[in-house]
């Protein structure tokens, strides 16, 4: 601070703005835990299997160091999938009959998150961070968690996740000597649906005798993303929120973009959905490729699954595919953890944990189980990533390592984006997912039965995929957005 000529009438406005960092700065500057009376917290997440045992391990090693040092002891229960962990929240704070009390530290999507800052019950962690801490941590992460109306921080990135495209590369090869296709092909959405017209095409010649089955060649988890990215990569904000108030945008083209490059191909059986997840469908051999999460590239499997037979295969990762013409953005996703609002020695022990997790070494050597993404800007390079490998004696999956090492190589090339949280979030975020993808596969399973009763392919789907099938749809799909986002 610095005061021009000493000038008395200016050293109280200075003094204020003084006083006012140190409100932000909170309880940051001092230390309410005592070692001798440790503080203990809970942590309800939704990791399982491996996951769960890589936080597990970490929440041990926190207890038997940084915990015991300053007073902090974490226990962490996974509450199994991310609904039932929504659930037991909910029933927490509504004091539902035997639910337990709220956790300490919960992990939680930004739109349940904004719910729960609604509701009153999370803590401010800006009191708790100083600006210092802040810019260590990507700024995309840090604006997504700023969901209360105040601006201040209610989610603490924890570990974040983008999408990538993964491929049977064994299989491809085969295809791709006999037809000429290349890979470069699958960088567009535009080029994907192509290669998967000519892949169909292709498995369909291969039995002249039973015409019209040709297989899938594509699928995606998560139709939201596919909403709300390929809108933005052609240069509309889906959903855009400003000081809490949402806009929705619904532009005519772009959506017919969108339409074209998903509907129309699943109808024809080009593209694909058929298991739980699409590393499922690839495992049974009904698609060759999928676009999904980087935590998802510990599920591609070594190898296909057929009725008359297995195969062993090999895979490539690639960058998620773009528009045409558009703009280079991937989805921002993954859960971060938020506080329950309580006492100063609780949230400040609960920031003190998270601070920790997400240190480069930490958050990394979870990552290298789970696929996820350190928060850290310092922690996002593959030198980081081979640091933590080499240093701590890491044992990583060639398909993880070769996931994160991608993404961290295309980062210079990719905006990250995610919408901002805004009420009935979830709810609009339903219809992304759901609507168009549950009409594909109705429709595409009267398409096969009517190709199946010997009606050409075309013939049959040419209703469906026609400009007045369209329109229709693009009424219905309007009107069921706005109602889920303004009900």
């Amino acid at each position: 601070m610095r005061i021009l000529n000493g000038a008395a009438r200016r050293l109280a406005p200075a003094l204020l703005a003084a006083a006012m960092a140190l409100s932000l700065a909170g309880c940051g500057d001092k230390n309410p835990l005592d070692p001798k009376n440790p503080v203990s917290l809970t942590v309800w997440h939704y990791y399982n299997g491996s996951q769960q045992a890589a936080f597990d391990e970490l929440v041990e090693e926190f207890n038997d160091t940084t915990g015991r040092e300053l007073g902090i002891y974490v226990q962490g229960y996974s509450q199994g999938s991310v609904s039932d962990l929504e659930t037991a929240v909910r029933d927490a704070i509504e004091g539902k009959v035997g639910a337990d009390e709220m956790p300490d530290i919960f992990s939680s999507y930004a739109d349940t998150a904004y719910e729960m800052e609604r509701a009153g019950v999370l803590a401010n962690l800006s009191g708790y961070l100083d600006r210092e801490d802040l810019e260590r941590y990507v700024d995309s992460y840090i604006e997504e968690g700023r969901i209360a109306a105040d601006g201040s921080l209610r989610i603490f990135p924890t570990a974040k996740s983008t999408e990538i495209m993964m491929l049977n590369k064994t299989d491809w090869d085969a295809f791709a000597q006999a037809t000429g296709a290349s890979l470069d092909s699958l960088a567009t959405m535009e080029g994907v649906a192509e290669t998967a017209k000519a892949y169909y095409e292709w498995t369909d010649s291969l039995t002249p005798d039973t015409p019209g089955d040709g297989k899938a060649f594509y699928g995606r988890d998560a139709l939201a993303n596919y909403f709300i990215i390929g809108m933005q990569q052609l240069g509309v904000e889906i959903f855009h929120v400003e000081n809490g108030e949402m806009t929705l945008n619904t532009p005519k083209d772009e959506l017919r973009r969108l339409w074209e490059n998903y509907y129309v191909p699943m109808v024809k059986g080009y593209f694909g959905a058929y298991g739980s997840f699409r590393s499922d469908d690839v495992k049974t051999g009904d698609i060759l490729a999928y676009t999904g999460s980087t935590t998802s590239a510990m599920y591609f499997p070594d190898q296909v699954e057929l009725e008359e037979g297995s195969h062993s295969i090999d895979y490539v990762v690639m960058p998620a595919p773009v528009f045409e013409g558009g703009r280079h953005y991937a989805v921002q996703q993954g859960a971060g953890m938020v506080v329950s609002k309580s006492d100063e020695r609780h949230e400040y022990a609960a920031v003190e944990f998270l601070k920790w997790f997400t240190r480069p070494e930490n958050n990394l050597r979870f990552g290298c189980v789970s696929g996820y993404l350190p928060v850290l800007k310092e922690a996002g390079s593959v030198e980081k990533l081979d640091q933590a490998i080499e240093e701590q004696g890491l044992t990583v999956a060639p398909k993880t390592y070769d996931c994160l090492s991608a993404v961290f190589s295309g980062m210079g090339d990719m905006t990250l984006y995610t919408n901002k949280s805004f009420e009935n979030g979830s709810a609009a975020r339903k219809v992304l997912e759901y609507q168009l993808a549950d009409q594909a596969a109705a429709d595409r399973a009267a398409v096969a039965e009517a190709v199946a009763g010997g009606v050409s392919l075309e013939d049959a789907a040419a209703d469906y995929v026609s400009g007045a099938a369209f329109e229709k749809w693009y009424g219905v799909f309007c009107t069921a957005l706005n109602d889920a986002a303004n009900q």
